[in-house]
């Protein structure tokens, strides 16, 4: 049971991803094109994605493990710092680049897509670089709280 929840929740990601269209660039491109011909229709599927999330996540926290029985590994990172800003921006200009982030770009491999397996390989490439640089701690009062 341990394996089989993951993979159906990882496929109804997935067929998600694809149906929503997440998963073209083009539509995606046109989504972050504010000055050009805007397609507001991702902005609809981040909504519902951020309600059906906040909801679960409520439901989560008032439960001590998973459906599966796991235990939850919850964050216990608050502070903005510049490893935080740094990933953020350059998550950023790679989808703004590409039109694609690490779920679409993976489920798009499954069509056989040679550039998205190239961007998932970049992309591993990316954690392997950044696994090397892991250890290096953060530039001590260069972090704001998030606790106000």
């Amino acid at each position: 049971m341990n394996r089989v929840s993951p993979f159906f929740v990882g496929l109804l990601f997935g067929i998600g991803l694809c149906l929503s269209g997440m998963t073209n660039p083009s539509k995606v491109l046109a989504f972050l094109d504010l000055g050009g011909a805007w397609d507001p229709s991702l902005a609809f599927v981040m909504g519902g994605a951020i309600a059906i999330a906040f909801v679960a996540f409520r439901i989560a926290a008032r439960r001590a493990a998973s459906l599966s029985g796991e235990p939850f590994h919850w964050p216990t990172a608050r502070a903005i710092d510049a490893r935080l800003i740094g990933g953020s921006l350059l998550f950023g200009v790679g989808w703004g680049l590409v039109g694609l982030c690490p779920g679409p770009a993976i489920a798009d491999i499954g069509f056989l897509d040679g550039r998205a397996a190239l961007f998932v390989l970049a992309m591993a490439a990316g954690m392997a670089l950044y696994s090397g640089f892991a250890a290096v701690p953060s530039t001590p009062g260069a972090e704001v709280a998030l606790d106000g």
